[in-house]
């Protein structure tokens, strides 16, 4: 018998439950540090494949591997107790065909040990997150701006400016739901069609660039911290972290260069 204390976690049942009930709390996270932190507060916290941009200086989310971001899954996952960790199923792991993308999903949950997986796209995805929901696999959906569909949409574009292509949107969203998504990310929607969609479908929706209407909202943890210095219009900079980062490296510098640091408190005698 195990003696090791287990850790209760936010389930992705919970979450869905939450639908129309207490704002869900989100944010990213890449690292057991940081992920240790926003731990205390968030009720999911997704592992998005936005790492290929924040972290490793990529132009889009389109070259992240499934082994990169496996490793950054187990790392947040070691850092964490409390919230649901979501794993983002990077481009080309899940699109081929159900099964292709349950082998990779059930790598990512068996590797990381996280709670669910995320994957990008509507009505077509939705096959697929029967498939992996009827095997064992928690699904979060994400429609709107699909970051890594940005290469056929020519950017990354706001959806839902012509109103003619709501339906089409409202149709995605409740096609994932229906299929057992239990909650959906919405990004880059006008808010009126974000406000909609979260009325007519029956799971959560998580909010990014999109509605205070929604379930819950998410932003990128570097972004919110000042960490980017062209952040999206839709990001609140709750902090100047990148300011103070800067201001402590260069006081670094100066000290080493006039030989203040190390003084007799950092050294061994």
């Amino acid at each position: 018998m195990s003696t090791q204390k287990p850790i209760r976690r936010t389930t992705a049942p919970q979450i869905n439950r939450r639908k129309g009930g207490e704002p869900i709390v989100s944010l990213t996270s890449y690292h057991a540090h940081t992920a240790a932190i926003v731990d205390k507060y968030a009720d999911f916290i997704l592992v998005g494949d936005s790492l290929g941009m924040v972290m490793h200086g990529m132009e889009s989310t389109v070259g992240v591997s499934l082994e990169l971001m496996i490793m950054h899954g187990k790392a947040v996952v070691r850092g964490t107790q409390k919230a649901l960790v979501v794993v983002d199923m990077p481009f080309g792991t899940y699109e081929e065909s159900p099964s292709v993308a349950f082998r990779n999903a059930a790598r990512i949950m068996k590797e990381t040990q996280c709670g669910a997986v995320k994957l990008e796209g509507g009505a077509r995805m939705a096959e697929t997150i029967r498939f992996l929901t009827e095997r064992g696999v928690p699904v979060m959906a994400h429609t709107g701006l699909t970051p890594q569909s940005t290469n056929v949409m020519g950017g990354f574009k706001t959806q839902g400016r012509d109103e003619d292509t709501w339906p089409m949107h409202v149709e995605d969203a409740k096609a994932v739901a229906e299929a057992g998504a239990f909650a959906l990310v919405l990004e880059g929607m006008v808010e009126p069609l974000a406000a909609r969609i979260t009325k007519e479908v029956a799971i959560p929706t998580i909010g990014i660039g999109a509605s205070a209407e929604c379930d819950g909202q998410i932003l990128v943890l570097e972004d919110m911290l000042g960490l980017n210095p062209t952040p999206p219009k839709f990001v609140k900079v709750f902090g100047n972290l990148g300011g103070q980062i800067e201001a402590a490296v260069k006081a670094y510098a100066d000290e080493v260069k006039d030989r203040s640091f190390p003084t007799e408190e950092q050294v061994y005698r």
